[in-house]
């Protein structure tokens, strides 16, 4: 009998996430379909999308709203797909807003569901508990501090780690990585990641053009690197650099390698969001920058519960490095706050021993605990179809 395994991941993130999750749960049911909705990297394990997650890629209210017909479309139509020949198990991959509605659904008519990543009910719209609980039937956590959160609402949880905290090296090779890139080992480079989402460079894509600029006219010999994962985005920040007249910047853009950036750089200018905690592994003194729409910013300020967005501070629980949001999030403040964290010879320490003891917290080989937790599910589905 095959397992027929349905996911639903809706950004690079959780494309990452959920290709190692299949890796794992295929080392122990290598015979196990998985189908959905998924991105390249998810493909590469096996994956059958049948709509790619790129669609799913939209961050802030009001650009949720602009495209809430298209992606409701695609959630109705994936929900008659899976209700009319039922997987023995869906799991969503972070994509709260879009997953919780479809998991409720599918519960109800009684497939199991299991949703990986714990929406950030810690940092605002905490009534969401009480109908994550009535939507799946396990939740996977990635932070230490998620599971009493569901446990309060009896909702089975488990913490399995941060996948990016097995794959990231305790101490990664700078050196090595300049080499990759053809940089030279002694000069100045920055990392530039100003996210990952085609509506996430609408807003930032000029900040972090003209911050290079001013950090450029501050330290001519600093090299730039941006990783982009999509050729939309990559396009999208080509365009910019000739909009504001930066063609002349030593920049080098790169299709994905992240990682190699990260581990390249000196300072990192990273948007909110899951590359800061990619930066802090690589213990990289960082500025975190996020904008948005101004309505979408009103309303994310008023309903937030803690003082910090940026997951390095989250973790540490204090404004480890600095962050700079929305009307604050200048070029001439990023640039300032930036060059000064490369040229301090006393935080650059302090942060990698920080960093490091978060990257050993977070190092619980994740995909292996995921699968785990996911197995007993799977097997009593297999057990209920019989």
């Amino acid at each position: 009998m095959v397992l027929k395994i349905a996911m639903v991941a809706g950004e690079a993130s959780g494309d990452l996430l959920a290709s190692h999750l299949i890796a794992a749960l295929k080392s122990h049911v290598p015979d196990a379909e998985f189908c959905g909705i998924g991105g390249p990297k998810m493909q590469t394990e096996g994956f059958a999308a049948w709509w790619p997650a790129e669609q799913l890629a939209v961050r802030g209210y009001v650009e949720v709203l602009r495209h809430y017909r298209k992606i409701a479309g695609v959630r109705r139509q994936l929900l008659k797909r899976l209700l009319a020949d039922p997987p023995d198990v869906f799991i969503g991959i972070d994509a709260p807003d879009f997953n919780l509605w479809l998991e409720a659904r599918l519960k109800a008519a009684g497939i199991h569901t299991i949703h990986f990543v714990s929406p950030s009910v810690w940092a605002w719209r905490g009534g969401r508990v009480r109908k994550i609980a009535r939507s799946v039937d396990q939740m996977l956590c990635l932070f230490p501090f998620e599971p009493v959160i569901y446990e309060k609402a009896g909702l089975p949880v488990s913490y399995v780690g941060h996948p990016l905290a097995d794959i990231i090296p305790l101490e990664p090779d700078q050196n090595a990585a300049r080499e990759r890139l053809n940089l030279s080992a002694d000069g100045l480079v920055f990392a530039l990641l100003p996210g990952s989402r085609q509506s996430e460079l609408n807003f930032m894509a000029e900040t972090f053009i003209e911050t290079a600029k001013l950090l450029h006219a501050r330290y001519p010999e600093a090299r730039f690197l941006v990783p982009l994962v999509t050729r939309e985005t990559r396009m999208q920040f080509e365009n910019a650099l000739w909009q504001y007249a930066a063609q002349e910047l030593p920049l080098t853009l790169l299709f994905g390698h992240a990682h190699d950036a990260l581990a390249a750089a000196d300072g990192v200018l990273v948007a909110s969001g899951t590359a800061t905690l990619e930066a802090a592994l690589f213990k990289k003194p960082m500025v975190i920058v996020y904008k948005m729409s101004a309505w979408s910013w009103r309303l994310m300020r008023r309903m937030k519960y803690q003082p910090w967005v940026g997951l390095p501070n989250i973790l540490a629980e204090r404004f480890a490095v600095p962050e700079f949001l929305q009307d604050e999030a200048t070029p001439e403040n990023l640039a300032q706050a930036l060059g000064n964290l490369v040229a301090d010879p006393i935080v650059p320490r302090r942060l990698f021993g920080l960093f490091s003891e978060i990257h050993q917290q977070l190092r619980q080989n994740t995909a292996d605990k995921a699968a785990a937790a996911i197995l007993p599910i799977l097997r009593h589905a297999a057990r209920s179809r019989c």
